[in-house]
């Protein structure tokens, strides 16, 4: 049976490349979007931010005071401030999800700016062909929005997706299954999605620091250093043995917890303390049900009953909760209008995996709570 080829796109720097085509802007300039800066003295968040802005140390759910310490707006300092505009943001990525659909024999969006191809059968197998596909995806993305896509080809899901970032921005690396190993020990372990700052140094305590480290030392250290649930997921990983799976479908299976406010809340810090409470509450009923989940979605409600989501599929099934709280600050900084008051905020996990004996238990959970 052949190998599954997949191919990860991730639009780069999404969301400030379309701010930058829509107001014609000069791409070199650092371009900070998020919540008004009042001059250094706002209380929101940097939603995202161009690569020149990366430069100055700036990165999503970053507290906008401390964007603008780092690289002040103009004419102070450099940078472009913006608001975000997700009208515009959706329109792109509907374009560009329905150039990638058409190339694929199964396709999944995992976020408005990430997608997963399966294009085994399109390609008869060849590796080769596949490349030539994601060049040729390339440059027709950019005749039709002008957008910059990076692509990753691997034969599962964290191969394809690490290898995405591998040439950024603009570029293609291919993982073939027999450089799974070469390719995953040229990385340190915090690139493995679900290795997060704590656990990975957790492993660097231990003298792991690099993926060709964790090759050397094998799977029983690794349990030393991050527990047997994670090492054993870690250890798939680098055997080439994670998933492979590429769904349109969304199971409708999820675990969820919202909380309404006893009254409006304007300060962001109340809101990201209380998502992260919430996603305490999830992982701990995962855990206990021996559970694990791929897809994650932040929601909330304003003043008004208006209501917005932001979800993304993950590249490997998992309960851990540092890498849940990470993704989450970043699809709420991605969605939060922190002028607004808000109602409700909450956090659903959904396609849901679980030991075949414990199927009948995971069915009794197909609604947010």
């Amino acid at each position: 049976m052949r190998e599954r080829i997949l191919i990860h796109c991730d639009l780069d720097a999404f969301f400030a490349a379309v701010e930058t085509l829509h107001h014609n802007l000069d791409p070199d300039v650092p371009l900070i979007i998020g919540s008004d800066p009042k001059n250094g003295q706002g209380r929101g968040i940097v939603s995202t931010c161009n690569y020149a802005a990366r430069e100055f140390g700036i990165r999503s759910a970053m507290p906008i005071s401390e964007a603008w310490r780092r690289c002040p707006g103009q004419p102070l300092g450099p940078a472009l401030y913006h608001r975000g505009t997700h009208r515009l943001y959706r329109h792109a990525s509907n374009r560009v999800m329905a150039i990638l659909s058409q190339h694929a024999g199964k396709f999944e969006q995992a976020s408005i700016d990430e997608a997963y191809l399966d294009v085994t059968e399109q390609c008869g197998g060849d590796w080769n062909r596949a490349e030539g596909l994601c060049r040729q995806l390339q440059q027709l993305i950019m005749a039709d929005i002008s957008l910059s896509a990076s692509f990753g080809i691997g034969p599962t899901r964290v191969a394809a997706k690490m290898a995405s970032e591998a040439r950024k921005p603009g570029g293609i690396f291919l993982v073939h299954p027999g450089g799974l190993q070469e390719f995953f020990s040229s990385h340190p372990c915090r690139a493995v999605p679900g290795i997060g700052p704590k656990a990975a140094q957790m492993l660097g305590e231990l003298g792991i620091m690099m993926l060709s480290d964790a090759y050397r030392e094998g799977p029983d250290l690794i349990t030393d250093a991050v527990g047997s649930r994670r090492a054993k997921m870690l250890w798939r990983i680098l055997e080439g043995d994670s998933s492979n799976e590429v769904s349109a479908l969304r199971s409708r299976k999820s675990i969820g917890k919202e909380r309404t406010f006893s009254h409006d809340v304007k300060e962001t810090e109340v809101v990201f303390d209380m998502l992260e409470n919430l996603i305490t509450q999830v992982t701990r009923k995962l855990r206990n049900l021996e559970i694990t989940a791929r897809n994650v979605e932040v929601k909330l409600r304003y003043r008004g009953f208006e209501t917005v989501s932001h979800a993304r599929s993950l590249a490997v099934s998992m309960d851990d909760e540092e890498t849940f709280k990470r993704i989450a600050s970043r699809l709420l900084a991605n969605v939060y209008d922190t002028t607004r008051s808000v109602r409700l905020v909450g956090f659903r996990v959904g396609d849901l995996e679980a030991p075949p004996n414990r199927q009948a238990t995971l069915d009794t959970f197909s609604e947010e709570e």
